[in-house]
C-alpha cells in the first residue's frame, strides 16, 4: 500500500505538528486541570482550518483524504488528545452529510464549517450505546416535516455546536429500520444543552447531553430516507474509526516521547535509567507497538480510500489495536518515570487517562473484536 502524501498534503500535516508544538501542548495541562477549552487556541484551530478536515473542494474546503486527515489528527493529539477530538467530531458529524446528504444539505453544514461553525454526532442515548438499533429519540411524521422528542448523552462538541447531525426513530416501534438521520440547526427552539460530563480525560472537548423537547424540523431537514439512518452510522463509523486509531498513535507517541526524554535524564545508581535492561525492554516494547498500530491504521485509511472490501475489517482492527496499545504505552510510560510520571505535573498521567476514552467510543473494543471475527474469512 502506498502512504505518501503529496506536497499540499505534507504542508498540513507540517502545520498541524508546528500548531501542536508550540500552540497546544504548552496549554494542555492547564485546559485539562480547568476542562475548559482556551478560546484564543480554538480560534486558531479554526482559522488554520483544522475544524474543515472533511470539507471537500468543491464545497470551499481542502479536500483532503482520510490518510491526510489521520495524519492530520495523529500531529494533533500528540500536543493534546482532546482538542484533537473537538476537530475529528466536525469531521464525524459531517461524514453522514457527505454519504448522503443533499447539495443544499452540504453547502449549509460545510459552508457553516468553513465560517468557523461547530458540528456534533448525536447517536448515542442513555439506552443505546453499541446498540444503536435501541435509539430513542423519536422523530414524529407532522405536516411539513418531524417533531423531535429524546434525550442524547455523551455528544462531543454540543455545548459549542452550531449544526447537529442527529440519529432519531421515525418508527413508533423503534428498530434500526425507523433510525433516520437529521442536519439540525442547534439554536432551533425546542433544542437544549443538558449536563455537561465531568471526564476523566479529553477534558479539554466540551461533552455534554442534547435534549430535543417539541423541536419542530422541517422536512429539508432528513438527510436521505426513513429508515436508512442506520446503514450511514455504520458508514460513518467505519470512515471515523481510523481516525480515533490515528489520534491513539499520537498519544502513544507523545508518551513514548516524554518516557525517552525522561529516561535519559533521570538517574538511580549514579548512571541513566535509560541504560537499565528492564527500562529500554519496556521502551522497544513501547516503540515496537505504537509503530504496529500506526501502520494498521495507515493501511485502514487507504483500504477506506480504495474501497476495499475489507475496509470494515481493517477500520476495526486499526481502532481497536491502536487504543489498546495506546493505553498499554502510556501506562508503562507512566512506569518509566515512577512517581514523576503518577503526578499531575507530568503529561504521561494526562495522556493514560486521555487513552483510556479511545478504547470505548466510536464503539467499544470488545464491538470491535465481534466485527474482526465476524468479518475474517479463511
Amino acid at each position: 500500500m502506498d502512504f505518501s502524501v503529496d506536497v499540499k498534503q505534507q504542508e498540513l500535516i507540517a502545520l498541524a505538528k508546528t500548531i501542536a508544538e508550540k500552540e497546544i501542548a504548552p496549554r494542555a495541562l492547564r485546559i485539562d486541570k480547568s476542562g475548559v477549552m482556551d478560546e484564543e487556541l480554538l480560534e486558531i484551530l479554526k482559522e488554520s482550518g483544522m475544524t474543515q478536515l472533511s470539507v471537500p473542494k468543491e464545497y470551499g474546503g481542502a479536500g483532503i483524504d482520510l490518510l491526510t486527515g489521520a495524519l492530520i489528527s495523529e500531529q494533533l493529539s500528540k500536543g493534546c488528545a482532546g482538542v484533537a477530538t473537538i476537530c475529528a467530531a466536525n469531521s464525524l458529524a459531517s461524514f453522514p452529510i457527505l454519504f448522503a446528504g443533499s447539495d443544499m444539505q452540504k453547502r449549509d453544514l460545510f459552508d457553516c464549517l468553513n465560517r468557523g461553525g461547530m458540528a456534533c454526532f448525536a447517536l448515542t442515548e442513555p439506552g443505546a450505546g453499541s446498540d444503536a438499533g435501541a435509539v430513542s429519540c423519536r422523530a414524529e411524521k407532522v405536516e411539513g416535516g418531524y417533531i423531535l422528542n429524546g434525550t442524547k448523552c455523551f455528544i462531543t462538541n454540543a455545548p459549542i455546536a452550531d449544526k447537529i447531525t442527529l440519529f432519531a426513530n421515525t418508527r413508533e416501534g423503534g428498530g434500526i429500520r425507523g433510525l433516520t438521520v437529521f442536519l439540525v440547526d442547534a439554536d432551533t427552539k425546542g433544542i437544549s444543552i443538558g449536563k455537561e460530563e465531568d471526564k476523566m480525560g479529553i477534558r479539554a472537548s466540551a461533552t455534554a447531553e442534547v435534549i430535543f423537547e417539541d423541536c419542530f424540523v422541517p422536512d429539508s431537514a432528513r438527510v436521505g430516507k426513513e429508515g436508512r439512518g442506520f446503514m450511514i452510522a455504520m458508514q460513518t463509523l467505519q470512515m471515523s474509526r481510523p481516525v480515533v486509531a490515528a489520534i491513539s498513535v499520537g498519544i502513544a507517541q507523545a508518551a513514548i516521547e516524554a518516557a525517552v526524554a525522561y529516561s535519559h535524564h533521570r538517574k538511580q545508581f549514579g548512571v541513566k535509567i535509560a541504560t537499565f535492561e528492564m527500562v529500554q525492554q519496556m521502551i522497544a516494547d513501547m516503540v515496537m507497538k505504537t509503530e504496529a498500530a500506526r501502520i494498521l491504521t495507515y493501511k485502514a485509511c487507504v483500504a477506506q480510500m480504495n474501497k476495499d472490501k475489507k475496509a470494515g475489517l481493517y477500520s476495526a482492527m486499526s481502532k481497536c489495536f491502536a487504543s489498546d496499545t495506546a493505553m498499554e504505552v502510556t501506562t508503562t510510560a507512566v512506569q518509566v518515570m515512577g512517581g514523576n510520571g503518577y503526578s499531575r505535573e507530568n503529561p504521561v498521567e494526562k495522556y493514560m487517562r486521555d487513552a483510556k476514552i479511545m478504547q470505548i467510543y466510536e464503539g467499544t473494543n470488545q464491538v470491535q473484536r465481534l466485527v474482526i471475527a465476524n468479518e475474517t474469512t479463511f
